[in-house]
């Protein structure tokens, strides 16, 4: 019974949590490392791209919702994503041909695009911060839990209970569905097959008659999307605040790079190894000990190796380990 009881523990401030972290992660990780693979620079603006479609899908969701439109007990911002979807896949387009475009016929610099992109990071979050706000936002509505402690308890009979909370439940088969799209995306039609060679080899591509342009815009349509979907679900999960998704970008990067940058098979992986790396180093074993551990030897600390305060420093000193020891990462990503 205790061991069960540990297991349960576990679960419900480990497993879950890590798992649902993880696909958020895998879901931002994968826009940027596209973004990398065919216009090779790290875009910096990502995690405001992220923040920027969350917005605008809760202002969507707030039209719905005074209109009298729902879907309970599911959510209503999941009827509300094709707005956040258009309404992030215009502003990067539009960004793209005014800002980036210009450059890139140029044939500028990798760092120049870099530099760019964080000048666009501070404008998109500027026009977050002037639209919603600097608050948290809590806007989740419908069935909050597919079931309850309280259900779990009178099911099981055990002292430890675990909660399972449709956002979790949304946040895995969303992430499924997405990825797998994706997959079949990239390797089964035309358009991914072309972006895919534009990728391994720019010229060749060239020859072979692929308009690049064309490439570049459904890149930049694939990256707001899930980008969009990515920052809606961890908002749906936890809540919205401009500053946190800003926090985000370094784990984001983190997950993409562990996981090979430039390679979209990687960004799965390596989000879930820089969320259950956040997870298991900052939470307290001290429960999960005292289940598994003779009478007597009940710890007194917390068991925890890192205080929550720095998940951020897990991920980065994650991120700093693969770049000295494996800087392609898992999957074997582009370097330059």
């Amino acid at each position: 019974m205790d061991i069960l009881n540990a297991l349960v523990a576990f679960a419900n401030f480990v497993l879950l949590p890590g798992m649902t972290y993880g696909c958020q992660l895998a879901l931002g990780a994968l826009g940027a490392t596209l973004v990398y693979g065919i216009l090779r620079f790290s875009n910096f603006a990502h995690g405001d791209t992220m923040a920027f479609g969350t917005m605008a899908t809760i202002l969507a969701t707030w039209g719905l919702q005074a209109a009298g439109v729902s879907i309970a007990p599911l959510p209503t911002p999941l009827i509300a994503l094709p707005f956040g979807f258009a309404a992030t896949v215009l502003m990067v387009l539009a960004t793209d041909r005014l800002v980036y475009r210009p450059y890139r016929n140029r044939k500028v610099a990798s760092i120049t695009l870099v530099m760019t992109s964080l000048g666009v990071m501070f404008v998109m979050g500027g026009l977050v911060r002037i639209f919603i706000g600097v608050d948290d936002r809590q806007f989740a509505d419908g069935a909050r839990f597919v079931f309850t402690a309280a259900q779990f308890r009178t099911w099981t009979g055990l002292g430890e209970t675990v909660a399972l909370r449709t956002a979790q439940v949304i946040t895995i088969v969303a992430t499924a569905v997405a990825v797998g799209w994706l997959h079949w995306f990239l390797t089964r039609t035309r358009t991914g097959k072309s972006m895919r060679a534009f990728s391994d080899n720019e010229n060749l591509a060239l020859l072979s008659g692929i308009n690049p342009e064309r490439v570049v815009m459904i890149v930049w349509v694939l990256s707001a999307m899930l980008a969009t979907l990515a920052g809606v679900l961890y908002g749906l999960d936890k809540s919205f605040r401009p500053i946190t998704y800003f926090q985000l970008l370094l784990p984001v990067f983190a997950a993409a790079v562990v996981g090979g940058l430039g390679n979209p098979l990687g960004a799965v992986p390596g989000g879930f190894v820089i969320a259950f790396s956040e997870v298991l180093f900052t939470y307290s074993f001290k429960k999960v000990a005292s289940y598994l551990l003779p009478q007597g030897w009940q710890p007194e600390g917390l068991l925890q190796f890192l205080a929550t305060d720095y998940k951020i420093a897990v991920s980065f000193a994650v991120l700093v380990l693969v770049l000295l020891f494996r800087p392609t990462g898992i999957f074997r990503g582009k370097t330059a």
